[in-house]
Formats: structure tokens, sequence, C-alpha cells
């Protein structure tokens, strides 16, 4: 399949192992990325890493072999690395010119993807990704054997600045109960060695790689994180660790759009200073809380590379996305999931109340409370995709609500009013970039009405 068109979706390009993600692929892509880097950069270093998935370490490792030939110096990691760990490693290493990732993050595990990460440690910007495809089977020139590859552990130095900006003392000392579920992703070796270098207690499970993530998929979910115990923290990350998950001392999931609110208004009260960065599809409760704290929001488009990059622009108290991804200004302008659980844990050691109960008080400051769920369509084409936006796009109610307003930052966003049940929401609906999806995203002030939305929705599909 070496002539199938390569596309790169929100993170990078994924596919299917040995269908469209095979060798002959990466090859395209990695001679592709070192004729870019070769255009664009004085650095000669790329860094290479991993995480647990089928072949990932084999196809890294024939990456840094077609780079070493174009007379790259190539740091390949010597063993799984989490997204952030060898993102910031492409911000800090010397002459480094960026990084490779092979990874799927929370994709099932018949999947692989890769993707650049450039030297300012955060996802490749549209113009970067358009420029390497449009480099792909661009005659490279081989220079032979002059570049050479480095086996490289990269968690030291990352590990040294997550010391500098989190309150590890803190957390010892804060009494948590934890448990840390590895879920086999790649912050195995990386967030339970953190804990154990600052002695602070935990309990462990799923703590090995595992190319097929005990049956499940490597999300941070619900439905993926089953291990909990009454008073118990339970965190985990997804598969590449850039994710993060958290179940509060009674097993309930806690949403990431209410850790972003709980995380904004504690950064605020140590006098951190910035803008609330945040997706299209983040809840409204934390344009609610910014607003109270008298935090600017600025509002991107879905994927963190758009957050990326309002980061790069302009201080950032904190950015954030629904589906569990976090940075703030302090640390790399790329979603850590391993940060965002160690962040969330100081949060509860400092305040020293429970998670459920930030929970209820940031609901009781709010004023208000949101209710969230998704429609995920599957759809052969893009044509079929586009026709369906299309008839989506002319309605002026869903379900019982009127549509009063529309957004076109990402796809279209209907903000919806109910006045027979005074409930206010909306609608986000986009094609997903990285899987063969149609997404509708929704959020209601009135738990009642989700599932009309979502009826609405499968009627009209």
């Amino acid at each position: 399949m070496a002539t199938r068109e390569i596309q790169f979706g929100t993170d990078g390009f994924r596919g299917i192992i040995a269908d469209d993600f095979t060798f002959d692929n990466v090859e395209r892509i990695t001679n592709a990325i070192g004729a870019y880097v070769l255009g664009a950069y004085e650095g000669k270093t790329l860094l290479i890493g991993y995480d647990p998935r089928f072949m990932a370490d084999k196809f890294a490792e024939f990456a840094a072999d077609i780079l070493s030939r174009l007379g790259f110096r190539v740091l390949l990691s010597s063993k799984v690395v989490p997204t952030p760990v060898l993102a910031y490693a492409a911000m800090t290493e010397a002459e480094s010119a960026g990084a490779i990732m092979f990874t799927a993050s929370h994709n099932p595990k018949e999947y692989l993807g890769i993707k650049f990460i450039p030297n300012y440690g955060g996802p490749a910007t549209k113009e970067i990704t358009d420029k390497i495809v449009s480099l792909i089977d661009t005659k490279v020139p081989d220079t032979k054997a002059l570049g050479e590859i480095i086996k490289t552990d990269f968690s030291a130095p990352y590990f040294e600045h997550l010391e500098k900006i989190i309150d590890f003392n803190l957390i010892g000392q804060g009494g948590v109960k934890l448990i840390y579920d590895g879920l086999f992703s790649a912050s195995v070796g990386y967030f339970d060695k953190l804990l154990e270098k600052h002695n602070i207690p935990f309990e462990g499970v799923n703590l090995h790689h595992d190319p097929n993530f005990g049956g499940g998929l490597p999300e941070p979910k619900a439905k993926f994180m089953k291990y909990h115990k009454q008073g118990f923290l339970t965190v985990a990350n997804d598969g590449d660790a850039d994710r993060y998950g958290i179940l509060d001392e009674n097993g309930e999931y806690i949403s990431p759009n209410i850790i972003l609110a709980i995380l904004l208004k504690y950064l605020n009260s140590k006098g951190l200073k910035g803008k609330m960065v945040k997706t299209v599809g983040v809840s409204g409760i934390v344009d609610i809380v910014a607003e109270k704290l008298g935090i600017e929001t600025i509002t991107t488009a879905v994927g963190f590379k758009w957050l990326s990059e309002a980061m790069r622009k302009t201080p950032a108290i904190l950015a954030g996305e629904d589906s569990g991804g976090l940075s703030t200004g302090l640390h790399i302008p790329e979603k850590d999931g391993i940060f965002a659980n160690l962040l969330i844990l100081e949060a509860v050691c400092a305040l020293k109340k429970p998670l459920f109960e930030l929970k209820k008080e940031i609901l009781e400051f709010a004023g208000q409370e949101f209710f969230q769920d998704r429609v995920d369509i599957k759809l052969k084409s893009d044509e079929e995709k586009n026709a369906v936006m299309e008839k989506f796009a002319k309605f002026n109610n869903i379900a019982d609500f009127w549509v009063f307003e529309t957004i076109k930052t990402d796809g279209v966003k209907f903000l919806l009013e109910n006045k027979n049940s005074n409930s206010t929401g909306w609608v986000l609906m986009r094609k997903s970039g990285t899987e063969p999806l149609l997404r509708f995203y929704i959020e209601t002030s009135n738990t009642d009405d989700i599932e009309k939305i979502k009826d609405f929705i499968n009627a009209n599909i």
C-alpha cells in the first residue's frame, strides 16, 4: 500500500498496522520529515520515541536508521517513552530539530501512528504538517552513514523539570490515598517512579506494558478504569500518557471539564497569571469560572495543536480540552497526563479537601451545572459526512431547542435555548481528526435534554 495518499489528522498520521501503517509508508513519512528538517532547521539532531504498541519499537528503529543515513544525529529512546517526556526533550535537547513519536494514543490496539514534534515541544502546526505532506515521495539525498544513532533515556531531565513546578513534598505529606492504574500505558515506569522517588504511597494496578492493553482501550475513562477502592483517588493515563483520567474518592469519574474548572481556581489562588486557553468543546462551566475570577479566555479549534499555538503567543495560566489534555504556561506547550495527575494531587493536598468536595464547591462557585455526552457517527466517506453536516447546518431547531447562534471555529457549534424548560446548551458538530467519524458533542443545563438531543441526531443521520 505504498502508493496510498498520506494525510495528517489532528495529531499526525494514524493507520491500522500492516494495512496502511506499513514500513513503506513510514519510510515515506520519515524521509519527508527529514527533508523538511533539512530545509527548516540548522540543528541536525532528531529524537525518536515510541509507546507500548505492537511493533512501535521496530518502526522507531527503522526510522532512526533512515535518518542516520540522511546525516542526522538520532537520539533513539532506549525504552517506551510518554509523548510529553519526548516533547520536553525535543524542546530542551541541544541542537534539537524536533522529535518523531510512534503512537496511536487512545486508539484500539490495531492502530499505530507517527507524528512530528517541533523543537518548541508541542504539536506540529498545520503549516508544518502540510509542508511535510508536500515533501512525501520527494527525493532526499542519501549521505551514507554520516549520522549516528544514540540510545537515550529521556526521563531524568523531565523528572527534574517536574520537580520544579510540582510540590512533591506537599503531596507526600497530604495523606491522600492513591491508586495508580497504569492501564498498560507509556506512563508505566515514569509516573510510578516519580511517586516512589518522593516516597508518595500508592497502590498500583496494570503496571506493565501490554500491546493488547488488557483487552480494552488505553483510554482513561470510567469504562476502562475498573479498579477503585472507597476513599481512594484513582488516576490513569492513555496509551502515550498525554491524557489523564481520575476517579474521586467515591469512585465517580470526574470529567476533564470539572478538573479544568477546579485547577483554574486553584492556580489562580496560587497567584499564577495568564489567560485560560481552551478548545471549543470545553464546557461552559470553565467560561463561568474564568469570568468570575477575572481571567480572560481564548477559545480555539479542537486539537491541542491549536492550544499549543495560542500558548506560544500569550501567557497561559491553564490550557485544556474536554478530552483529557492539559498543560500550563510553566510547562511544555503540549498536553501531559503525568503532569495533569500530579497537579490534581497537589490541588487536593493544598486545599485539604477530597476531590468530590472540590467538585461540589466549584459547582457552587459557578452557580450552574452542565451535562455532557457525545454521539459518534461512523460514515464511509467525506462526502457522506459533508452531506450530514450540510443538512444539520440548515436546522433552526434541534429537539425542543431554538438555535440562536452558530459558531464555526471548528465544524459548527449550535448555541441552544429551550424557553419552555428554561434550559440552555450547545451541540458541536465536527469531523474527527483521528478516526473516520462525524462527532456530535452535546452540553445542556438539564440532564433530561441530553437524550432528546441524541435521539434527534440519530433520527436525522
